[in-house]
Parts: structure tokens; C-alpha cells; sequence
């Protein structure tokens, strides 16, 4: 196992939280998704640090980032970039477009139309843009954290299952608590900038090298038949659910062995545990089902139904 990549990007997270504090497991998240090569939704109301939580993590991993704001106005030429009349050289000249960085953030996402959300489909399945027939090659590595709040629909564009479908993992960023409400607010009074990480003291410790030596290593660790065959259960238990409609594709299945090993990795072990799938079912899962409607009119909710199958399908020991 590659020891130096891996204490390398465990001290992501210590990093991180000299400019983000309470958001330690989201981080984690980011993580894991960037060691899978996979993509996240971030759930949250506006002002739990989602924006400064991608800057954080970007400077840690010395890569670049980017925003958009996604609007109703938005056109796919603006995320993945256009084609540019040159007068000079009557020539028409590329040019690139936000997608082409390594962290893009891409902010709330449910509120620019279907045909702007599914211009970023390729990037993220095929790491690559086409225009006027020409493939571009996206930098590597390349990682897309939408946000989008789960209280406000108004104006808004739902994203359909099969876009869904490509991020890896849903992660709620939550409040954060008392205490760390008074941290924020101590921080703040003594003059922090979240515009200025540099003052904040967040240098990078890890690196683009890391990150692809650990993805390496992940392909690595060892999965027991058994673990396998859990994860396998636990998908198809979602597809009888009674009160699901939609359950998880097998898509799902591998996307839950994949930030498996990765967390298997992380934790200094060559092999996977069950409580490594049951970590991160309900974020790797929750995005890919759908709940029946007199269900949700009973107030059942998918992650308390995934709890239900948590609960039921018998693990390996």
C-alpha cells in the first residue's frame, strides 16, 4: 500500500478545518469520491460553507478550482466552452470553458434548465467536452461538487434519475452545532477572511501525484466474496422495498464497493469490511431511489427506509 499518499491526504482534513469547521465528514466525502474518481451533490441551505469548503479542499490538494453559478439563463457554452470568431485570422478559435479545471464547483444546479444540466453529463462520464466534433480532453484529475438546497423549489429544474445517476455520493452538509456556530463566529471576530485562505493559514499538503498514487492503490485492496455478495443483498433489498418505486441500479452497487475500498484505504487496511458498506450506503444510495408517493404522503423518507434495509439484510461477519 502506498503509505506516503495515504498519510499525505489524511491530512486533508486537518487542513480543511483551519477555514471549514463542523464539516469534517463532507470532507471525508469529497475524499473519497476524488480517490473513486467520482462526483458529488451537496444538500445544504445557502451559508453552511459549501463554496469555502471546495476552496479549502482545493488549496490542500494544490488543484484548481472553479465556480458557476447556474442560472436560469445559463447555456451549455458557458460551462463546457465555445467556439470564438478570431477577425483577425478568420479563424475560429476554442475557448475553454469553467468545466476545464480539476475541482468545479457547480452551484445550485436544480435552478438552470435540463439542457444546460445535461451538458455536463459528458464531462463527467467521459472526462472529455466535445465541440463542433472535436473531442477535448478534461484536466485529470477532475471532480464535479454540485450544490443545490433542499428546501427551495421555486424556479427550480429537478435533476432527472439518470443524471442522478453519475454522482457518486449525496452528502447532506449540515448545520453546524452550538459550539461550533461560537467557533465560527470567534474566527470571524478576530478578522477571518473566507475569501483569503491564505491568511487563514491553508497551505497545500498533498498533490495531484497523491491522489493518483492512492487511486492505484485502492484498485488494490482486497474485497471478500461475502462482503461482495452483502453488497449485492443490500441493493436488491431496495429494489422490493415496498415503499420504493426505484431502487438502485447495479451502477449503485458498484459506486458502494468503490467508496468501500476507498475507505478501507484511507483507514490503513487491505481489505474491506462490512462497516465499510454500511458507512456509506445511505450517501452512495439515497440518490439513486425513489420513493412511492403514498409513502412519501406517509412521511416515510428514503434515507429511513435504507436504515430499514440497513436494519434487515444480514451482514457478513
Amino acid at each position: 500500500m502506498n503509505t506516503e499518499a495515504r498519510e499525505a491526504l489524511g491530512r486533508i482534513r486537518a487542513e480543511v478545518g483551519k477555514a471549514v469547521v463542523g464539516q469534517d465528514a463532507v470532507v471525508g466525502g469529497v475524499l473519497v469520491a476524488l480517490l473513486c474518481g467520482g462526483h458529488v451533490l451537496l444538500e445544504g441551505v445557502p451559508g453552511v460553507a459549501k463554496t469555502l469548503l471546495i476552496r479549502a479542499l482545493s488549496t490542500a490538494l494544490d488543484m484548481d478550482t472553479k465556480r458557476v453559478q447556474f442560472t436560469p439563463d445559463l447555456m451549455p457554452g458557458d460551462v463546457t466552452g465555445s467556439l470564438i470568431y478570431d477577425a483577425h485570422t478568420g479563424a475560429f478559435n476554442f475557448r475553454a470553458g469553467p468545466v476545464f479545471t480539476n475541482l468545479l464547483l457547480a452551484d445550485e444546479i436544480n435552478r438552470t434548465p435540463p439542457k444546460t444540466q445535461a451538458a455536463l453529463l459528458e464531462a463527467m462520464e467521459e472526462r472529455q467536452v466535445t465541440v463542433d466534433g472535436t473531442a477535448r480532453q478534461l484536466p485529470v484529475p477532475f471532480l464535479v461538487a454540485a450544490t443545490q438546497n433542499p428546501i427551495e423549489y421555486e424556479g427550480t429544474y429537478p435533476l432527472p434519475e439518470a443524471q442522478l445517476d453519475r454522482f457518486l455520493l449525496k452528502l447532506s452538509v449540515p448545520l453546524p452545532q452550538r459550539d461550533e456556530e461560537l467557533g465560527i463566529l470567534r474566527a470571524h471576530h478576530q478578522g477571518f477572511d473566507p475569501r483569503d485562505l491564505k491568511a487563514a493559514g491553508v497551505t497545500p499538503v498533498a498533490g495531484p501525484a497523491d491522489l493518483i498514487a492512492g487511486r492505484q492503490a485502492v484498485q488494490h485492496v482486497d474485497v471478500a466474496d461475502a462482503v461482495l455478495a452483502y453488497i449485492v443483498d443490500l441493493c436488491r433489498a431496495t429494489r422490493v422495498a415496498p415503499a420504493l418505486e426505484l431502487g438502485a441500479s447495479p451502477r449503485g452497487a458498484t459506486a458502494l464497493l468503490a467508496v468501500a475500498k476507498a475507505t478501507a484505504w484511507l483507514s490503513g487496511r487491505e481489505y474491506v469490511l462490512p462497516d465499510d458498506v454500511k458507512a456509506w450506503t445511505v450517501p452512495t444510495l439515497r440518490h439513486r431511489v425513489r420513493l412511492r408517493a403514498d409513502a412519501e404522503l406517509d412521511g416515510a423518507t428514503v434515507e429511513g427506509i435504507l436504515a430499514s434495509v440497513l436494519a434487515t439484510v444480514p451482514a457478513p461477519r
